[in-house]
Formats: structure tokens, C-alpha cells, sequence
């Protein structure tokens, strides 16, 4: 399908902080507040579109992420003339690729660059007059979600809560004491009933502990165990751990290539896998690759713990893609998601259902959450 041509005109990118009471807490280290960089993008028409970088890690890093985006990928993108969004970002990260190499920040350069994709795609559906899913190629408008981000501590309660606002499918953080892990597993398997529980260890193991741990968790059918060791140990630890692990293996929040995500769908050690698009790719390279997910008989389930912005364009492209894939929605307090998830906000009985409104189908009110700004 041919596309009439569009110019950026103005670009923009604004940075929020949420005070947590009760911090976000992973094997890895903890959030004491909540971070998003909306993106903003409108083209010569004076049509608009919204996106979301990544930006949870370091602490600091929202704010440079933001002036990533204002300094110096903005005045690049703006003038530039596309008639598809992948042409954006493709010019936008070749561009930048030797100085994303000379700073060290190609993490950096990517995120920023994820969220001005997202922003453009819904742009780009906001000018054809199509809600973003079926833009993507979608025929069903509703979909599976999860509960995510359950902390180690009162993980029972916040497990209830997700229950009440209509979850019926969680994931428990673990990575600490294996006794508080299975105590924990123990108290959510027991509230979810037959429904879906998963756990994720952010990386938190080492091969050989992996392996010593996991038999452990076999009885509490847990439908994957997401990053168990590193994301970048040699792929042959990631098979040795396969061949011992009888509860799947889930990973891809922290693949950040094509090349990666080519490596983990030619076998059989992933069961899900779980590209980012404002981590790394955007819409405009994971909405292929979630397909070649599908295609390989695996199962795609987006990353994703941030603002409203990005998770419903996370949203949209599960919607787009189709298969048999849950949406990961934090549990977490987080009025930065709350106000601009749309419809991912009204989960009826563990799914929800987009509108056919044009793009991601909302109208941000900023000026809501003006005294949480702070670039």
C-alpha cells in the first residue's frame, strides 16, 4: 500500500517523575520513583502523533534521554520528508550511528529513537484515519494482559489488587532468598487458581544457579521464567540451562539487534519471547519481528514497565500481530500510566479492548501531570 508523503515540522520531547511510597523492587536494584519521556512529533499538516522512550534505568536517565531527543535528534528529524515511519527511523539511526559509537550511548540512542518511532506510526495512522492495530494488519481488537512488576514484599496484596481491577494472569519478581521466592509463588499460584503465573528473575542468576534452582519451581506450573541469567551470556548457557529446565524460558526485553533476535527464534530455548519497542526497534523493526516470533511457533509477549504512552502502543502492536500473547501491565501505583493507557486502564476479566479510533486512539493532557515535570 502506497502512502502519501509527510514532513516533520516539529518535534519534542518532555520528561516526568513519579515519588513512589513503595519502591519497585527487582534482583537487580530498586525505583524509587517512576520516570517517563513522552515524545511528541507533528508533521506540516498539523497532524500530531505520541510516543514513549525507555528511560526506567539509571535513575538519572530520563532526563537525558529528553535532552537526547530536544538537542540532538530533533533538529535531524525535523524537515525530514517520509511517506512510511520506518524511513524515519531508518535515517534518524543511521545518522546517528558513529555518535551514538564515539559516546558510548548506543542504549541511549536507541530508546530515544524507539520513542519518536512510536510517535510517528501513530502520526502516520492519525493521517490514514485508522486506529493503529488495524494499521498493523490486525482483525481482533481485544487481547490478553498480565499482571506485572509484583514485588518481592507484600506480593499477596498487590497480587489481590490486580485480581480486583480484573486481572486473572500475574508475574511474581524473584531472584531473592529461594524460600521467600517459593512462599510467595506458593501464596500466587493459590489466588490465581488455574490461571497464567510467570516469574521473572531480571537476570539475577548465574548458569549453574539457574540450574540448581529451577526444579524448584516446577510445581508451581509457572508458564515461563523470564531472564533467569544474563541476557548476554554466551547463547550455549542458554541452551545448557534449556536441556536441564523443564518450566520455559522467556527473554528479549534485552535484545537489541536483529541479529539477536534472530539467534533466539532458530531453536528451541525461548518459548516467549519479548522485544521492548521503546527499548530498542521501535514499531517500525519489532512489529516484523514479532511476526517472525509467531511464525517460529513462539510466543509473543511485549516487554514493557512504563508510562501510558508506550504500553498502549504496546498494546496496538499485539493487537496488530495477533497470536497467543498476553500485554504485561504493571501493577504498580503509576498515574503517568493510569492517565494515558486508554483502553489497557479497563481490563475486564484479564483482557481489554482498543477503540477504532485513529492511531493510539488518545488525546494526552500533559498539563495534568505538570508538577510531576522535570525536564
Amino acid at each position: 500500500m502506497t502512502f502519501a508523503p509527510f514532513k516533520i515540522r516539529k518535534l519534542e520531547a518532555s520528561c516526568y517523575r513519579y515519588p513512589l511510597t513503595t519502591p519497585v523492587v527487582t534482583s537487580f536494584g530498586r525505583m524509587i520513583s517512576r520516570p517517563a519521556v513522552f515524545v511528541r512529533v507533528e508533521d506540516e499538516d498539523g497532524v500530531t502523533g505520541w510516543g514513549e522512550a525507555w528511560c526506567n534505568f539509571p535513575s538519572t536517565g530520563a532526563e537525558h534521554r529528553a535532552r537526547l531527543i530536544n538537542e540532538v535528534l530533533a533538529p535531524a528529524a525535523v524537515g525530514l520528508a517520509a511517506s512510511a515511519p520506518s524511513a524515519i527511523f531508518e535515517t534518524l539511526t543511521q545518522g546517528t550511528s558513529v555518535l551514538a559509537l564515539q559516546s558510548g550511548e548506543a542504549g541511549p540512542f536507541a530508546q530515544a529513537i524507539a520513542g519518536i518511532d512510536l510517535a510517528v506510526w501513530d502520526l502516520h495512522a492519525r493521517r490514514q484515519k485508522t486506529a493503529l492495530w488495524r494499521l498493523l494488519g490486525g482483525s481482533h481488537d481485544t487481547i490478553k494482559v498480565y499482571a506485572s512488576g509484583i514485588n518481592p514484599t507484600g506480593s499477596q496484596q498487590m497480587a489481590e489488587a490486580a485480581m480486583q481491577r480484573g486481572h486473572r494472569a500475574l508475574k511474581l519478581k524473584i531472584g531473592f532468598e529461594p524460600a521467600t521466592d517459593r512462599a510467595n509463588l506458593a501464596a500466587l499460584r493459590q489466588l490465581a487458581g488455574n490461571g497464567m503465573l510467570a516469574a521473572d528473575v531480571n537476570q539475577g542468576w548465574s548458569v549453574e544457579r539457574a540450574v540448581e534452582l529451577e526444579p524448584s519451581l516446577t510445581e508451581f506450573n509457572l508458564a515461563w521464567l523470564e531472564e533467569p541469567i544474563r541476557a548476554d551470556r554466551p547463547w550455549q548457557e542458554w541452551q545448557a540451562l534449556r536441556r536441564s529446565a523443564d518450566v520455559p524460558l522467556a527473554a528479549g526485553e534485552n535484545i537489541a539487534s536483529r541479529s539477536g533476535f534472530a539467534l533466539a527464534l532458530r531453536d528451541d530455548v525461548l518459548r516467549v519471547v519479548q522485544p521492548d519497542i521503546a527499548k530498542w526497534g521501535g514499531l517500525s523493526v519489532c512489529t516484523g519481528i514479532a511476526r517472525e516470533i509467531i511464525k517460529a511457533d513462539k510466543i509473543f509477549c511485549p516487554h514493557y514497565l512504563g508510562g501510558g504512552i508506550g504500553l498502549l502502543a504496546s498494546a496496538h502492536l499485539l493487537a496488530g500481530v495477533g497470536g497467543d500473547g498476553l500485554l504485561e501491565v504493571d501493577a504498580n501505583d503509576n498515574p503517568l500510566r493510569d492517565r494515558f493507557c486508554g483502553a489497557v486502564a479497563s481490563v475486564n476479566d484479564g483482557t481489554i479492548t482498543l477503540t477504532d479510533s485513529p492511531g493510539l486512539g488518545i488525546e494526552p493532557d500533559l498539563a495534568a501531570i505538570e508538577p510531576f515535570r522535570t525536564a
